[in-house]
């Protein structure tokens, strides 16, 4: 009988070309499974061949779990106080193991596991032979469409067969059974049973690497494409960067009379394609990927990880784009939030911040209009700014002295503290699912509670402009507004919220809105 199961085992592996040690861990599975049979529960057998002599043993064992777990599988665990009985050295997570008869490796055998045993071998064959495709290192498939299943193409290339989805073909192209076409891996799938590595031609990796193929300067690694953004079918733009100063990385690019972005355009069904320079200058490289747009001027928000950029009435629309294209582009190409506003816009935006900022000085510090300005006029923009600043910089200030200095650091430092701490209070009741949502944090969280807004489906019932109203103002404030249905909101409060907190508000409402609707 050992001799059969040294000779299945020979003939399968060279029949199905696999190793030796991939057909014993099929046979050894297919025995387990055959063995489970005689019980009647779900239990856990372990089958074990010689590699030598083609014996083999059967063992049915039980996993050792905590003793405070439970048993979520009572025919496979046992607590680690029971198994302690048996077995006194043994730890959680080890295996008690009981040898017991095993099946008679025959005909009836041989036709209730071939089945099993010959899937094993499938699957360890196929993924035998994407491991290999893998070590490769390629991130481009090149192959011939075999058939199409519901509107995607199933990609022949080599021994592989990937799939291509509709979602990831460029928009209007016509792919048919039998075309040759190329493709970016954009993961490996290891739980479907078809096709496993899914292909894309609409992401910006895709014409990251066409480029690479067709620009030697690239793979050579004097040239760079540092990142891409595409309208599939329609336009896209990649941004490159070179340190070689004898190299000019747009025109290398483009090729001799546009040789090598045309290729590059042919694969992508006339993609229309914006060759950017990048630059470490984050301002910089906004204003070059807004082309063929002219910029006026440019402010960075750090904080917000967005920029307000200016355009004369003529760029307007070159900046935005059809449908907003443009725009969409060069955010996605640079990282960074882009807002595209005219001169006139851009003033009535800093007007309007301007307004909110004295608001807030006037109200926390209790100063007038006179000394908020001139807060606002040196550049101050918030009460941490003003609390924690070396005071050096404030005496510098020729309409305030250093009493004034002094009185509104120690006022500002105040106000900070007293928001914390009734913030914090504010906490208690909270529920967490509103604390823990993305964007929300304990000082908003308790604001929110000190108005009595202390459940998501609360939080999720407010406009973003009740929302703003909590956050800008305090908490005695937000109460009284709540009450009041916000109806007494005044103008320079509006301001406020309406500058510093709109598009926070809009966001973390947004979260709450889907969460609340998903339930």
């Amino acid at each position: 009988m050992s001799r059969e199961v040294l000779l299945l085992v020979d003939a399968l592996a060279r029949e199905k070309n696999v190793d030796k040690e991939i057909v014993y861990g099929a046979l050894e599975h297919a025995l387990a499974q055959a063995t489970k049979k005689r019980y009647e529960g779900d239990v856990d057998i372990r089958v074990t061949i010689d590699r030598e002599g083609g014996q083999f043993e059967s063992f049915r064992r039980w996993h050792v779990v905590p003793d405070d777990a439970g048993l979520q599988l009572p025919d496979q665990e046992i607590l680690h106080f029971e198994a302690m009985e048996q077995y006194p050295d043994i730890e959680v997570d080890e295996y008690i193991e009981e040898a017991i008869e095993s099946v008679d490796f025959g005909r009836r055998f041989a036709q209730d596991a071939k089945q099993v045993m010959l899937q094993r071998v499938r699957d360890a064959e196929r993924e035998q032979i994407l491991a290999d495709f893998l070590e490769r290192g390629d991130s481009l498939v090149t192959g011939t469409i075999k058939r199409m299943e519901r509107g995607e193409a199933v990609v022949e290339s080599g021994k592989i067969e990937a799939r291509l989805p509709r979602d990831q073909m460029i928009p209007k192209e016509n792919l048919r059974i039998g075309d040759r076409v190329r493709a970016y891996i954009l993961r490996i799938d290891r739980n479907a049973r078809g096709p496993q590595v899914i292909l894309s031609r609409t992401a910006p990796e895709f014409i990251m690497k066409l480029f690479e193929l067709e620009v030697p300067e690239i793979e050579q690694g004097s040239l760079e494409v540092k990142s891409a953004a595409r309208d599939p079918g329609v336009r896209a733009k990649i941004a490159v960067h070179t340190n070689d100063p004898r190299i000019d990385p747009i025109g290398t690019c483009v090729g001799m009379r546009g040789s090598r972005v045309q290729a590059v355009t042919g694969e992508l069904g006339g993609e229309r394609v914006d060759i950017v320079l990048w630059s470490e200058d984050p301002a910089q490289f906004v204003i070059g990927a807004l082309a063929p747009a002219n910029v006026s001027s440019i402010v960075v928000d750090e904080e917000k990880h967005a920029m307000d950029v200016v355009v004369d009435d003529e760029n307007l629309a070159i900046a935005i784009g059809r449908s907003g294209q443009n725009v969409r582009l060069a955010a996605e190409l640079t990282g960074w939030q882009i807002n595209i506003m005219t001169a006139e816009q851009s003033a009535d935006k800093s007007e309007l911040e301007t307004s909110a900022i004295r608001a807030l000085f006037m109200q926390k510090l209790d100063v007038d209009q006179e000394v908020a300005d001139i807060l606002v006029d040196e550049g101050f923009a918030s009460l941490e700014e003003i609390a924690y600043v070396p005071i050096s910089e404030m005496l510098e200030i020729e309409a305030l002295d250093e009493d004034t200095v002094n009185e509104l650091r120690n006022r500002a430092r105040d106000a900070i503290v007293s928001e914390a701490i009734a913030s914090e209070e504010g906490v208690d009741g909270v529920e967490d699912a509103l604390i823990n949502l993305p964007g929300m944090d304990r000082v908003t969280a308790g604001k929110l509670g000190l108005a009595e807004v202390k459940t998501l489906s609360a939080f999720a019932g407010l406009a973003y402009d009740e929302f703003g109203a909590i956050l800008a103002l305090s908490a005695e404030r937000a109460r009284q507004l709540i009450k009041n249905e916000f109806d007494d909101v005044t103008d320079d409060e509006m301001k406020l919220i309406d500058a510093k907190y709109d598009d926070r508000a809009k966001a973390i409402l947004a979260k709450a809105w889907s969460i609340t609707e998903t339930k």
